[in-house]
């Protein structure tokens, strides 16, 4: 028989295999022997649609807003008054985007790295998204926040699509550079934008607004999981919804297409649906089949999720760009080095440069493997 509801202050191990899954892929997507050579499901789509590499970041939000819902509903329980609680809110969010921000300086060196910062980035947005969906939706009802996420998806819809930049005729979602997203980019943060797009960022304002919305998606998705009720019933709940994001997601995309620097509307129901189906799946294999074997290697990078996140940021920028040795007449980054003379002679350059991000990934998990034996978990 399936237990009717999990003590009150259990840990999710399905929840921690999940988020090892989307950490241990960030790694394995972000770390290539050679950018030049990567098999398709590992890079982002170039524009419109999306590949499962495209599936990693929603899903970290969609996890932030789990983890949001359950960790405000202990707080609140354990009497934490409302000052506390929104103290708590506005500090954590206001540090990940610190340490979002500092990531971007290092090392800190040539002095540009500070001065011409990039200043949004991936745990930017996590911060803000944090503090935004924690303060518009911990207090609501599941219609309340079913209604603020209709809003804010609606709303964006309507802005991209009605707007047109000024200097344009008609508002456009096909070139990069002439979005409204990409105007609001360069007005308010021109010259500290993404090096590799110049003209606009992905994770830029006016598109972290929609992003709002898979946080607050993933604080209903942490609503249903701690109903009182079979957990496998809790499980098709999540199938079902999943299934149902999926589809209204895939109609969406054909007048709003699913994109994943745009982070459209479309994109969000998409992901999300996907994020609750991948969740589900990992709650009947883990706590109903209590298959394990397989999801034991994913734990230490699901429960120290944000020393990985900045420790391997760190490390790729020291053994990718900063960090060179003389190589071949020259100098090349250690990256450069190693990839040429271990991976790269006695294989294929993709299989060579899929090999080298798979020992990326190994190595961290050796890092983390040993904190997480120990209970060891850094957390802002």
């Amino acid at each position: 028989m399936i237990e009717e509801v999990s003590p009150p202050h259990e840990r999710l191990v399905a929840l921690d295999v999940f988020r090892g899954m989307t950490v241990a892929s960030m790694l394995l997507v972000n770390n290539p022997g050679s950018w030049s050579a990567i098999y398709p499901p590992l890079e982002h789509a170039a524009w419109h649609g999306w590949t499962p590499t495209d599936l990693i970041f929603p899903f970290f939000l969609f996890i932030v807003g789990i983890t949001t819902h359950l960790s405000l509903t202990r707080r609140a329980e354990s009497g934490a008054s409302e000052r506390a609680i929104v103290g708590r809110i506005l500090r954590r969010g206001g540090l990940i985007v610190l340490v979002g921000l500092l990531l971007n300086a290092f090392p800190f060196t040539p002095l540009t790295r500070i001065t011409e910062i990039r200043i949004p980035g991936v745990l930017q947005r996590i911060g803000v998204c944090y503090i935004a969906a924690a303060l518009l939706a911990r207090n609501r009802s599941l219609i309340g926040r079913i209604g603020i996420v209709t809003v804010l998806l609606l709303g964006y819809w309507a802005v991209m699509t009605v707007i047109a930049p000024p200097g344009q005729q008609l508002p456009t979602l096909d070139r990069p550079s002439d979005t409204l997203a990409a105007y609001v980019d360069r007005l308010l943060l021109d010259g500290h934008l993404w090096k590799s797009s110049k003209t606009w960022d992905p994770e830029g304002p006016l598109s972290t607004i929609p992003a709002i919305g898979t946080c607050i998606l993933g604080m209903i998705a942490g609503q249903w999981i701690k109903q009182k009720m079979p957990l496998e019933s809790r499980i098709n709940g999540l199938f079902a919804v999943g299934s149902l994001g999926l589809l209204l997601g895939s109609i969406w995309d054909w007048v709003f297409p699913i994109n994943k620097n745009l982070w459209t509307s479309s994109y969000v129901l998409f992901t999300a649906g996907m994020a609750c189906v991948v969740l589900a799946t990992c709650l009947w294999l883990v706590d109903v089949r209590k298959s394990r074997w397989w999801a034991t290697p994913f734990l230490a990078f699901g429960t120290n999720p944000l020393i990985v996140f900045v420790g391997s940021g760190m490390m790729a920028r020291l053994i990718y760009t900063v960090m060179v040795v003389p190589f071949r007449g020259g100098e090349a980054p250690i990256q450069r080095v190693l990839f040429e003379t271990a991976f790269a002679p006695w294989l294929t350059p993709k299989n060579a440069s899929l090999l080298f991000a798979l020992v990326f990934v190994t190595v961290w998990w050796g890092i983390l493997e040993p904190l997480r034996r120990k209970g060891l978990v850094w957390k802002v």
